[in-house]
């Protein structure tokens, strides 16, 4: 699995929190392979395979209406870039990790 794959699970209010989130990833991962659009689901999925943008200031992805659970699982350098990543966009807490390093669980609050 390349260092840049990485699929993100979110749950929480509803598809616009979710996009939020997939948002403010993208400079770090690149395009995902789709922006969360079903907005009748209770999970949403998104994966990330392309390259990172360019490095310079966050984006501002926008604001979280309500807390969103959120799982990254990928290549050890990948989960933790995401991690970081989030950190800096949203209020995060740390809700647990798997064995080992390839997935991780946040809980973002707005």
């Amino acid at each position: 699995m390349p260092d840049t794959r990485l699929t993100v699970t979110l749950s929480g209010e509803g598809v616009d929190d979710a996009r939020v989130v997939v948002r403010a990833l993208e400079r770090a991962f690149g395009a995902p392979d789709g922006l969360p659009s079903d907005e009748k689901a209770a999970v949403h999925m998104a994966t990330f395979t392309g390259e990172a943008r360019a490095d310079g200031p966050p984006m501002d992805p926008g604001r979280l209406s309500a807390p969103v659970a959120v799982t990254v699982q990928g290549a050890p350098g990948a989960v933790r870039r995401a991690s970081d990543t989030l950190a800096r966009a949203f209020t995060t807490r740390d809700a647990g990790a798997a064995s080992g390093d390839q997935e991780r669980q946040l809980l973002l609050e707005p």
